[in-house]
């Protein structure tokens, strides 16, 4: 039986959902909420979404909604997962969950005593495309792993408008937060959880980061690198380096053409990946563990872990101590 979504904003990004519930026969999206009622109407009959509600109290007091969709701006994530999560309803909060460890574990506390899903948005972990590069890095295609290297920026004002919220320092915006999430999500996930962090960055005119740079020491004498930045042209790259060759993704968040290449000294390997919808594929993880069928991919340590990794590098840039602790 498919779950029923309903979706808290109506935000750019729910158009992913709402087509990757369209392509699944394990969730629908059943209702919308945004803060004007009028929006909310429009946007439902637009989409095709039975249910549309004037303020987010409403939709979560749908008895028919089961899980939400949170794509509020990040300052908003943890609130409104705590109240959805104290409405009875499971969540899958868009990335950034929270730059607060502390928020971190009071949510997932909540979720756990209310025996109720909570996940973290990171739709890229659910390609096949990363679980063949986590499968090579263990099956030892490049050898004793040694660095990890990610790189993911954009012209934020020029494609969403300076008005963007994720230049709102009050909305915790800032170019860390946003796309160097994803970076901190593969190094983490590929190295390991970071020992020590130390990172840079340039903060914009509205005070937050448009560009941050991060050094990670990872275990067993693995380091890790990302840069990220909402004032630098398009790129997306993700490269896994060992001793003895190494793995290069292109657009490794998006993965819009997937594939990997396994470079050693003697050639190239163009590794073929099938094309997928990394938000169906998460869609269809969370509602499979919301009907117990399925182990969830993202829970509390990985977001904690997240967390934590934010926390210090944002330390980092404004105290001498860059440790994880």
């Amino acid at each position: 039986m498919r779950v029923a979504w309903g979706l808290l904003s109506t935000a750019r990004i729910n158009e992913r959902i709402i087509g990757a519930a369209k392509e699944s026969d394990r969730a629908h999206v059943l209702a919308v909420a945004s803060r004007d009622a009028a929006r909310a109407e429009a946007y439902a009959l637009e989409r095709g979404i039975e249910r549309s509600y004037g303020s987010y109290e409403a939709l979560l007091d749908d008895s028919d909604v089961e899980a939400v969709y949170i794509s509020l701006p990040n300052a908003m994530h943890v609130g409104w997962t705590l109240r959805a999560l104290e409405a009875g309803k499971h969540v899958l909060c868009e990335k950034p969950f929270s730059r607060d460890p502390d928020e971190v574990e009071q949510a997932f506390d909540l979720a756990d005593s209310a025996g109720l899903v909570l996940s973290e948005g990171f739709m890229w972990r659910h390609h096949p495309q990363t679980a063949k590069l986590v499968e090579l890095v263990a099956d030892g295609a490049i050898g004793p792993l040694r660095v990890v290297r990610a790189a993911f920026s954009f012209q934020l004002a020029v494609v969403h408008g300076a008005g963007d919220a994720r230049f709102d320092p009050d909305l915790d915006g800032g170019s860390l937060m946003d796309v160097g999430s994803y970076c901190l999500s593969a190094i983490r996930l590929l190295g390991g959880e970071p020992e020590r962090l130390q990172g840079q960055q340039v903060v914009g005119p509205s005070g937050v980061d448009v560009c941050f740079a991060a050094s990670l020491a990872l275990p067993d004498d693995r380091l890790g690198h990302f840069d990220c930045g909402f004032v630098l042209p398009s790129r997306g790259e993700l490269e896994v380096v060992g001793e003895e060759a190494s793995l290069f993704v292109d657009d490794p968040f998006h993965a819009r053409a997937p594939g990997i290449e396994l470079r050693r000294q003697d050639g190239t390997e163009r590794i073929v990946v099938a094309r997928a919808n990394s938000y169906r594929l998460e869609l269809e993880n969370v509602s499979g563990a919301i009907r117990s069928e399925r182990p969830l991919l993202l829970g509390r340590e990985d977001a904690l872990g997240q967390a934590r990794a934010i926390e210090a590098l944002y330390r980092s840039v404004s105290t001498t101590d860059g440790s994880a602790s």
